[in-house]
């Protein structure tokens, strides 16, 4: 590794510190290496290093900066809420706490390049100084001087001194429509799954080999690389999960190298988690707790993704069931199911050869309004006017993703909707408004 970061102006056994560090990022330095030069010498006056979040970039420089001894002031855009914080972080950063003490309250571009060349007077640098800006791209929202002016500090200061933007756009949709200086461009790329699988295989348990680890780590990337790739987020599911991988290894039901039984057990709790990707309702302990929960109520009904229980209004929850029979009933059966003397009519009468399948099996078919409420005026218990009310109750329901629209929005006279939810939680939310469904569903008769 450390013959990727090989420099004259370096110790060897400083960059082979910083390769240790850097797993799978040693192109990368040694590309910022070449363009920071020497520390002597005068570096480009800014560089704009962009790519996807959790792509190393700021932990690049942080571990260069660091281990290579070079003064540095690491500012984060999020935390520096006005220019003000801005300028005192560089400040002291450089200069210490006098030299921050100096801007007036409220300073103004020109009040700290003049205090940044005064301390340049009294404490030349000696080595290039770097001023590192972290989730750059919010500075677009602040004072249009303030980003050309970074750009050309060195010239402006007449310091060593280059400013490193750190972003996650490009440099195209950062550019002022005024024009500036033009810095250097540098692109992280996202790690590829051999990277990951790299990566994340170092944070291996003490009490578990290393194939043992990384055997763990090629399942969970295996489900969750289609949908995440921030290094972050999957180090932390491969936390979260792996007490749950281990556990029939504790128990004594298996080896570490029966890795068939292992993925058995563990494919349930990661497809659960696949739900909740980024999203972080819960905490870490939460998440273990409920896990443990779900284990124990054996035989319980479970609701939508993460959700266990879904509150809805009364007639909610019949307009919910109305819409489950509408979408698994053939349109033909509502007059066997809803209308009182029907008359005999068996069910090998009106069985068609398309319809030898299962309804549950073919999926939800969609349905129009006036069939939504004509099943749902008969399957409620009490007589309810067609108020606006009960058609704001369909609009939330297909908010909350229980109903989904297929047809355009312009179609106001007839629109069409299907049920979006499962046998189990439409069998939930009947119990609670004590609806046998089962008696009413064309598949079960």
């Amino acid at each position: 590794m450390a013959a990727l970061l090989q420099h004259p102006g370096y110790e060897e056994e400083k960059l082979q510190r910083v390769a240790d560090q850097l797993p799978c990022r040693e192109v990368q330095a040694g590309t910022l290496l070449s363009l920071m030069g020497q520390p002597q010498q005068y570096s480009y006056p800014s560089i704009f290093i962009y790519g996807h979040r959790a792509a190393g970039k700021s932990h690049v420089m942080n571990v260069l900066l660091k281990e290579l001894e070079l003064p540095h002031a690491t500012v984060s855009c999020v935390e520096c809420v006005s220019v003000v914080l801005l300028f005192e972080q560089v400040l002291l950063s450089f200069f210490g706490c006098d030299a921050a003490s100096q801007l007036p309250r409220s300073p103004s571009l020109s009040d700290f390049v003049r205090i940044y060349r005064q301390q340049c007077s009294q404490s030349p640098a000696k080595q290039t100084r770097y001023i590192v800006m972290e989730k750059a791209e919010l500075l677009r929202d602040t004072d249009a001087n303030l980003l050309p002016a970074l750009l050309r500090l060195q010239e402006l200061v007449e310091d060593n001194v280059t400013v490193i933007l750190l972003s996650e756009i490009v440099w195209d949709k950062f550019r002022p429509n005024t024009g500036c200086f033009e810095p250097l461009l540098l692109h992280f790329p996202d790690y590829s799954k051999g990277e990951l699988q790299q990566i994340l295989s170092q944070d291996r348990h003490p009490s578990y080999s290393s194939e043992f680890y990384s055997s763990y780590i090629n399942i969970l990337l295996g489900v969750f690389y289609s949908v995440c790739r921030d290094l972050r987020e999957l180090r932390h599911l491969a936390a979260l999960n792996f007490s749950k991988f281990c556990e029939p290894l504790a128990e004594g039901k298996v080896k570490e190298g029966d890795t068939h039984k292992l993925w058995r057990n563990i494919e349930p709790h990661l497809k659960k988690a696949m739900q909740t990707v980024y999203l972080r309702e819960v905490s870490s302990l939460q998440w273990e707790q409920m896990q443990q929960m779900e284990e124990k109520e054996t035989g319980a009904l479970r609701g939508l993704s993460a959700h266990t229980h879904v509150e809805l209004p009364y007639y909610s929850k019949f307009l919910l069931i109305a819409a489950y029979l509408a979408s698994y009933n053939p349109a033909r059966t509502d007059k066997r199911f809803f209308l009182k003397h029907h008359g005999k009519i068996r069910k090998t009468n009106f069985l068609k050869k398309n319809e030898k399948t299962s309804n549950h099996l073919l999926g939800p078919k969609p349905f129009p309004l006036d069939r939504l409420l004509a099943i749902f005026y008969s399957v409620v218990d009490s007589r309810v006017a067609p108020t606006a009310s009960i058609f704001s109750q369909i609009s939330s329901l297909v908010t909350l993703q229980l109903l989904s629209q297929v047809s355009h929005d312009d179609q106001l006279d007839a629109p069409k909707y299907k049920c979006a939810v499962s046998m189990n939680f439409i069998c939930a939310i009947s119990r609670t408004v004590n609806f046998d469904i089962v008696k009413y569903l064309y598949d079960f008769l």
